[in-house]
């Protein structure tokens, strides 16, 4: 489904002349297929939770961008991260809210039954299963840690 919003997406910035979002959407694309060559080496298919975390990880890396020419005075280059991060934005589900994190690690915690800092991992696990594209595991992991710790 994601593949045949990127197409559309294209064919639509492309006749509206936005060539910042062409020429995102062509990096989305042009990633994609990289991942796909290295799916294929291994056998494995890439899914939509694969091609959202690709696109999470696109989102990461134009955020550290931004950040680094935000700190060494260019503001011309962080504009165009910003603008790069707000049309991969666009692809992306809806971040969870806060109070639904909680909830949903709780619920992960009661359905894998785990109860020490141990178990962590099956609980990660489970949240990316259900959540993938919605939670920012780098934070998530810390929260579940603490939850199972106190």
């Amino acid at each position: 489904m994601l593949r045949e919003q990127f197409t559309a997406e294209l064919k639509t910035a492309m006749k509206a002349g936005d060539k910042a979002r062409v020429a995102t959407i062509r990096m989305i694309t042009a990633a994609l297929k990289d991942k796909d060559i290295e799916a294929r080496t291994s056998g494995k298919e890439v899914g939509e939770d694969d091609i959202l975390a690709l696109l999470q990880k696109l989102v990461k890396s134009r955020q550290e961008s931004m950040t680094i020419y935000d700190q060494n005075g260019r503001p011309e280059l962080a504009a165009q991260e910003r603008e790069e991060i707000a049309v991969i934005a666009t692809f992306l589900p809806q971040p969870l809210s806060d109070e639904d994190v909680a909830a949903a690690i709780k619920a992960a915690i009661a359905e894998t039954g785990a109860t020490s800092i141990k178990e962590m991992g099956k609980v990660v696990a489970a949240l990316k299963a259900a959540h993938a594209g919605k939670m920012d595991f780098a934070k998530v992991s810390g929260l579940v840690k603490a939850a199972l710790a106190g």
